[in-house]
């Protein structure tokens, strides 16, 4: 899956005619249907016909679904595109899948742990970091002040937290 980056996922049914929510992880969001047929990771096709914005993303036609069960079988499904059809990004961007099992480090030098998910809840960007030292994982802003710097090629990302942000609770 490596040569695959996630695009967009589905996150629903819309109405009975078998249209779909439509989430995008691209820079410019419409742009997901430019690369379809979009891969899921099953393999499977999925050919977006057209798209119409709402408020958390897109209501989308897809190709060969045409009623609301089948539109309700593809929630969840995450959308790929290979790589080679993407653009580098620019110097001070990344793909968010290239974070997945990047090493993290306090600005001071100590391995926090290694990246094993990307997460966004609506408020933006997280890396949920599993932690060296502990059984559990931590979610870390993927944002400034908490990421000082991002070594995708270095395998690397430094970060600096408040005091406390580590602390177990209770």
């Amino acid at each position: 899956m490596r040569d695959l980056v996630s695009v967009g996922v589905i996150t629903g049914a819309h109405g009975v005619r078998g249209e779909v929510k439509l989430r995008s992880f691209t820079a410019e969001p419409a742009a997901i249907a430019s690369y379809s047929p979009l891969a899921t990771k099953a393999g499977a096709l999925v050919e977006i016909v057209r798209l119409r914005p709402r408020t958390d993303g897109f209501i989308a036609v897809l190709k060969g679904v045409i009623e609301r069960n089948g539109a309700e079988a593809l929630k969840g499904t995450e959308l790929f595109v290979d790589r080679a059809l993407l653009p580098e990004p620019e110097p001070d961007e990344v793909y968010l899948d290239d974070l997945i099992g990047l090493g993290v480090w306090t600005k001071a030098g100590a391995k926090l742990g290694e990246v094993i998910a990307v997460r966004n809840f609506g408020a933006g960007d997280l890396i949920d970091v599993k932690m060296t030292d502990r059984r559990d994982t931590v979610l870390i802003p993927f944002a400034k002040p908490f990421v000082l710097a991002t070594d995708v090629a270095g395998g690397k990302i430094t970060v600096d937290l408040p005091d406390g942000f580590l602390d177990e609770g209770e």
